[in-house]
């Protein structure tokens, strides 16, 4: 094989089931980042609540910035260990981290409208979260 047929030689492309526990990875990592920054969220709403502009005062949906301050701790450590679960190839991570990425969005509404557009990012963030987890699962499965 001469120089230039190798340099135009093809690579074969990832198998299907690669591809699919490529994605798997990146819901992993994606759903220890959500958690981080809802852990980052979380700690602002305790420490300076006039970081946040609510228009009706300083309540939310549901509670004040202390409870949600609270809440949103609690979530982010439980979908980080989802993602480091789910990381680590456990069947039982899976459901957790749709469970925890579904709830999640749930949990943004709640928190709307004082940061929409945050909201709206970590929402979109689960959305794909979810998308990673459900799409071809059992091709997914045989490529981990």
């Amino acid at each position: 094989m001469t120089k230039t047929e190798a340099r135009f030689e093809r690579t074969a492309a990832p198998a299907a089931s690669d591809t699919w526990a490529g994605w798997i990875v990146f819901a992993s990592i994606m759903l220890g980042v959500v958690g981080l920054l809802n852990i980052i969220q979380g700690l602002t709403a305790l420490l300076d609540e006039t970081y946040f502009v609510v228009a009706s005062g300083n309540e939310l949906l549901i509670g004040d910035f202390t409870i949600y301050g609270i809440v949103m701790l609690i979530w982010g450590g439980s979908q980080i260990a989802a993602g480091m679960g789910l990381n680590s190839g456990h069947g039982w991570a899976r459901v957790l981290a749709l469970v925890i990425a579904s709830v999640g969005i749930i949990v943004q509404m709640l928190f709307v409208a004082a940061y929409p557009i945050w909201s709206l990012v970590i929402i979109a963030l689960d959305a794909v979260i979810i998308f990673a987890l459900t799409a071809r699962w059992q091709e997914a499965r045989a490529g981990l």
